[in-house]
């Protein structure tokens, strides 16, 4: 029972990576919305996130929670740091988004009211999560 609960949640953060990167892409390349570059880091750590926890679902390894974790953990720090920005709880030291390539328009809201920004770091939580309880059902 308990590795068929661990392969249920690891190929549920391997969906999640793999949905909040087909938005990251769509909103990029077909939308055409320049990311800024806090948006960048946050990619950078999610997009290995589908190869990695999709070939380990299929394969059932479960001790990717090891190196997949920090991944995720990190990316979803960059994502909330993004959307504390975004929601005026914290000043920036610097400058993220340029007129170039802005997060804080309304056309980087989801259904007029999510920002991307708190997408992402949903889609990191939820992986984080997914990643706890693979390594709570497995022990390994």
């Amino acid at each position: 029972m308990s590795e068929r609960a661990a392969w249920w949640w690891l190929a549920g953060g391997w969906a999640v990576a793999l949905m909040a990167t087909t938005g990251a892409v769509l909103v990029g390349e077909i939308l055409g919305q320049t990311p800024c570059s806090l948006c960048w880091y946050q990619r950078i750590f999610m997009f290995p996130l589908v190869w990695i926890l999709g070939v380990a679902s299929y394969r059932s390894d479960f001790a990717v929670w090891r190196y997949a974790l920090p991944l995720a953990v990190v990316g979803g720090g960059f994502a909330v740091y993004h959307s504390l920005l975004y929601w005026r709880w914290i000043e920036p030291a610097i400058v993220p988004c340029s007129a170039e390539a802005s997060c804080s328009g309304a056309n980087m809201l989801m259904f007029g009211i999510v920002p991307l920004p708190g997408l992402s770091a949903a889609a990191f939580l939820i992986v984080v999560l997914s990643l706890t309880f693979v390594r709570r059902y497995t022990r390994s």
